[in-house]
């Protein structure tokens, strides 16, 4: 039996006149909109997400969900030498102080990079595929994914949602 889970947040959205940037109104049709997420809370111990769906003209979708606050930050792997941590407690993300790091962001795209130190990333949109040298297979991180690359490691990206990520160089 599925339960329900109430979350609380303001949602704005307005129109945007691509011929006079100063002018906005109400949204009243799909065409081109800008959204604003504030205040997001949820009861019963729940952690709010938001995710948003990147198209080629922008933001095409906003999903917003709740996860146990005690299944946050818990589920760390380890493929190919990439460690990754899903959706990490915000105390931990304030720990590290990542929302302080620099961004970084790319359009879908395919390059080859190397990591002449160590990495540690968070993900706030994107989808990558990251195959490491030497291996026939690929580690994929996406939103909500905190990331540690190993200095000296050699790979391929292959960015299939345009990314935005804080970053960290040890």
């Amino acid at each position: 039996m599925a339960s329900k889970v109430l979350i609380n947040c303001s949602i704005q959205c307005v129109g945007i006149d691509s011929s006079a940037t100063s002018r906005r109104w109400p949204v009243s049709s799909p065409s081109k909109t800008l959204c604003k997420v504030t205040g997001l809370t949820a009861r019963g111990g729940l952690r709010p997400i938001i995710q948003y769906r990147v198209g080629r003209s922008g933001v095409r979708s906003v999903r917003i969900r709740a996860m146990s606050e005690s299944k946050v930050g818990t589920k760390v792997m380890e493929s190919m030498g990439i460690q990754i941590e899903s959706y990490p407690a915000e105390s931990r993300l304030s720990e590290l102080k990542v929302r302080s790091w620099p961004k970084w962001g790319c359009p879908p795209s395919k390059f080859p990079w190397t990591y002449t130190a160590t990495e540690t990333c968070y993900l706030l949109e994107g989808r990558v595929k990251v195959y490491p040298d030497g291996y026939n297979d690929y580690v994929e991180i996406g939103p909500g994914d905190l990331v540690v690359f190993p200095k000296g490691m050699k790979c391929t990206w292959e960015v299939s949602e345009a990314v935005d990520k804080h970053y960290s160089f040890d």
